[in-house]
């Protein structure tokens, strides 16, 4: 879990804020903020409130590894102050969005910082390979967004799983970073944004302890989670739990016919009972292996795109507790 900040540093950090602040920041109209993708545009609602005015590229169940841009969304991003983006290579599409808009604001890398998962396509992508100073893994993924043409097309991730909002406890980090840039941009509602930003980390660090006395209930048989494709390595690292997936970390990603085999063959030797499909994606090659093993639809997870308003998971905390409690509902047998 990341280490609490007292709140003698975060006054410390509003007072240096203040003094690097640039000289067009004001605090008497919200900050244009532009979020890549829904997760992202409902922290910074959280911290920044009527502070900040925000736009969400990829909206309520939108695949943002097939997200094409458009001039709309060019236009919202060169009005933008600040752009919060994920990093970790997960937005594909971002340097061209970049270029044809001609943003000139503060780029924010919401993973800056996080210990991310290596990534190896016809391996094992749980907890592995942290020998390494995990702030320079975050740096060097951040280096890798901005180098170019390093996205091929758009599902290219790179060495490292982006899907790091996951972890509650990473989701921490991703708060901190918002957070500064917006404090920086505004110090005139510093206090505020770190007010709520203490506020939101302590439903944060409690959810995640609850999540863990709910995952701690499953029996040892029910421990490995079939989903559609590789986004929830983080959720499974902090709780102890293994998901498997067909596709890889792009939804964009073709499972093999032999991918298929090995995973019929691995959900019968193992008993597995229920299967997850998703709300991005296509859910039929799930459907699909469900009847072929006689396994269970055990719900709908959200790994990357919260629902609409009137859905399941309209903030990323009511996404975090659905998935913790669809998960739980379908393997306690």
């Amino acid at each position: 879990m990341p280490t609490r900040r007292s709140l003698l540093t975060f006054a410390a950090a509003v007072f240096a804020l203040s003094l690097a602040a640039p000289p067009f920041a004001q605090s008497d109209r919200p900050i244009p903020v532009v979020a890549t993708f829904s997760i992202l545009g409902d922290m910074v609602k959280r911290i920044g409130g009527e502070h900040v005015a925000v736009t969400t590229l990829v909206g309520p169940d939108g695949d943002t590894h097939v997200y094409r841009p458009t001039p709309v969304d060019a236009r919202a991003v060169s009005e933008a102050q600040i752009l919060v983006v994920n990093g970790l290579q997960f937005e594909g599409w971002l340097n061209r969005l970049i270029d044809a808009s001609d943003f000139r604001g503060v780029r924010v890398v919401a993973a800056d910082g996080i210990e991310p998962i290596a990534y190896e396509p016809d391996g094992d992508t749980r907890d592995r390979d942290r020998e390494a100073n995990h702030d320079e893994h975050a740096g060097e993924a951040d280096h890798d967004e901005h180098a170019g043409d390093v996205q091929h097309d758009g599902h290219d991730h790179g060495a490292f799983d982006p899907h790091a909002w996951q972890s509650l406890r990473n989701a921490v980090v991703y708060v901190d970073n918002i957070t500064a840039a917006l404090a920086r941009a505004d110090p005139g509602n510093a206090s505020v944004f770190y007010q709520n930003r203490e506020a939101y980390v302590n439903e944060l660090e409690a959810f995640d302890s609850e999540i863990s006395k709910i995952v701690s209930g499953l029996p040892a048989g029910s421990r490995t989670v079939v989903t559609s494709h590789d986004a929830f390595q983080y959720f499974g690292r902090d709780y102890g739990l293994t998901f498997i997936a067909p596709q890889g970390l792009s939804t964009e990603s073709k499972a093999s016919a032999q991918d298929v085999v090995r995973l019929i063959r691995q959900i019968r030797e193992q008993g597995i009972r229920a299967v997850f499909i998703e709300n991005v994606g296509d859910r039929r090659l799930l459907r699909r292996i469900a009847e072929e093993t006689g396994a269970v639809i055990g719900g709908t997870l959200y790994p990357e795109a919260l629902s609409g308003p009137t859905g399941p998971a309209p903030t990323y905390l009511d996404m975090m507790r659905h998935n913790a409690m669809t998960l739980a509902r379908a393997l306690t047998w």
